[in-house]
């Protein structure tokens, strides 16, 4: 018999792998953000030094020689500090329950269909409510102002935390409690083999936008109903027309909320590091 030879298909080449961007080096990132600053900082000085009167009046606020001598002289006084501590401890008393309530009933109301038509229709009514607007309601509630301006702070995060961990809850994928459910795991091992991990970018992304808004309503709050904090005593400088005092205030509020949303993004990033992390930081 005649053997008949037949021709292998021919392979095709595997596609070739883009070439991977270059990324820049940290240092040059680094250089660049500081060159905004030092940009945004230069166009300051100049304006108000040279008593600008465009669309709006720099000649009104004060030079930024005059706010570095001011914020040297409030760094070298003990209200300062003690100012810093009141809003910190504000912010982590409301910010730390409403992250423990927040998490917890989000991850009820995308689990348990009764608790969702007992309590989202009730949460729904009052999240569109600003926090800031409760303030007559905290002092009526509560003895003391300090109690009253934790509670405006835990409303401000909560709703925040809240709605970032349902839908984190909700969008998983069901084919990951499939599997577990296939293997014999029972829900409480779904719920921290599968939902808890998988819910955490969402979790984490909740808490950041509600460290931001904690800190806009305590501020306020402070101004409104306060004694002490950074708020009161920005609106205290303003009242006895300090204006360099209200720049310093004003500097101290956005980095102390800088510094404690970088603080939630970095805890973040560092239990979800099993996620794939782009280039860009």
């Amino acid at each position: 018999m005649t053997q008949v030879s037949v021709a292998e298909p021919a392979v095709a080449d595997p596609p070739a792998r883009p070439a991977p961007r270059p990324r820049r080096r940290p240092s040059r990132r680094w250089l660049l953000r500081a060159a905004s600053l030092v940009a945004a900082l230069l166009t300051w000085q100049g304006l108000t030094a040279a008593h600008a009167r465009l669309w709006v009046r720099f000649d009104q606020l004060p030079t930024v020689t005059d706010v570095a001598e001011e914020f040297v002289h409030q760094l070298g006084t003990a209200v300062y500090y003690q100012d810093l501590a009141d809003s910190l401890g504000r912010i982590l008393a409301g910010f730390g329950i409403a992250a423990v309530l927040g998490v917890g009933l989000g991850v009820l109301l995308a689990r348990a269909p009764i608790a969702a038509d007992l309590l989202q229709p009730l949460f729904e009514v009052v999240r569109p409510i600003p926090a800031i607007a409760l303030v007559p309601i905290a002092i009526l509630l509560f003895p003391s102002n300090e109690q009253g301006i934790v509670f405006i702070t835990f409303v401000a995060a909560f709703f925040p935390i809240l709605v970032s961990t349902r839908h984190a809850v909700r969008a998983q994928p069901t084919i990951w409690e499939d599997a577990v459910r296939t293997m014999g795991g029972g829900r409480w091992r779904v719920l921290r083999t599968v939902v808890l991990p998988g819910a955490l970018p969402g979790v984490f992304g909740g808490l950041s936008v509600g460290m931001g808004v904690a800190w806009i309503c305590v501020i306020s709050a402070e101004m409104i109903s306060g004694q002490f904090g950074v708020g009161y005593r920005t609106w205290q400088s303003y009242t006895v027309v300090n204006y360099p005092g209200v720049i310093v205030g004003m500097l101290t509020i956005g980095l102390l909320g800088w510094s404690t949303s970088a603080a939630v993004e970095l805890l973040g990033r560092r239990i979800t590091r099993w996620l794939p992390r782009s280039e860009t930081r």
